[in-house]
């Protein structure tokens, strides 16, 4: 399980990095909170913050279901797949939102993957 441990650290070590480049952008392009609109590059940085945190709701039960009733490797290998597509989510979507599709779907498998070992496990 200390491997699973160590993913979720990550895990979330990289959310708050994603809340710190939130704040950064807000400041360095002058949004006062509570604005969250009002210059393209914030938003699309605000928009990364919040998906992630929108997909950690589900990578998290997820992986530790998984570490628990199916694999502890597989389920802390799956998270950081997770992660992996999160950097890339986040270069191209900052980029060009267009551009987003291949970071999306890699974190969006591991999560499939996470949640249908994790059913197996506890069904099986």
């Amino acid at each position: 399980m200390s491997f699973v441990a160590l993913v979720t650290l990550l895990l979330v070590s990289q959310y708050l990095y994603f809340m710190a480049m939130t704040g950064k952008a807000r400041d360095e392009l002058s949004i006062k909170a509570p604005a969250t609109t009002g210059d393209e590059v914030f938003e699309r940085i605000l928009r990364v913050q919040l998906n992630t945190l929108e997909q950690l709701m589900v990578t998290l039960p997820a992986m530790w279901l998984c570490a628990h009733y199916f694999s502890t490797s597989f389920a802390g290998i799956m998270g950081l797949v997770f992660f992996a597509g999160r950097i890339l989510y986040r270069k191209a979507y900052i980029a060009d939102p267009t551009t987003r599709g291949t970071g999306m779907m890699t974190g969006f498998l591991a999560n499939i993957f996470l949640l249908v070992t994790a059913a197996l496990g506890i069904i099986f």
